[in-house]
């Protein structure tokens, strides 16, 4: 025999109870692009500061169609990290302007990383993924926290 009743304790998906969960995870998937990118940014600034100073830490290649000198690529990826630093400021307040700077700068990241893959290639698969986890987590419908109320 079947029941047709939902289970105990269940909640029905619609109402006030459907809409505060929704709101609290587009809440928490802000979060995590915020600190995502925090770090991203921190791991960007390390690696351009690594770049600028032209350690040993690099393996070039000879053979690769996209070709930078170490330096120049050190301080872009200085920039960049340095830039979503300040963004996941702004995440972390709720900002409109740094969820949309924080898409546009995970993508600069994505094609930073893209583009030095010759020079440190599991570390930038690595922060391709992450980025790509913060366009998906900044791309995600929200909901103003006030709209229930």
């Amino acid at each position: 025999m079947a029941a047709t009743h939902p289970t105990h304790g269940a909640r029905p998906a619609t109402g006030t109870y459907a809409r505060s969960a929704k709101r609290e995870w587009a809440g928490g998937l802000t979060v995590f692009a915020a600190v995502t990118l925090m770090i991203v940014g921190v791991l960007d600034i390390f690696r351009g500061i690594m770049g600028i100073a032209e350690d040993d830490v690099f393996v070039t290649t000879q053979n690769y169609v996209f070709k930078f000198d170490l330096t120049s690529w050190g301080w872009t990826h200085l920039v960049l990290g340095a830039i979503g630093v300040l963004v996941s400021l702004g995440l972390a307040r709720g900002a409109m302007w740094a969820r949309i700077a924080g898409v546009t700068i995970a993508g600069l990241i994505i094609i930073a990383n893209f583009l030095s893959l010759p020079y440190y290639p599991v570390w930038s698969v690595v922060m391709i993924a992450f980025s790509g986890f913060i366009i998906w987590a900044l791309c995600m419908p929200r909901s103003d926290s006030r709209a229930g109320r």
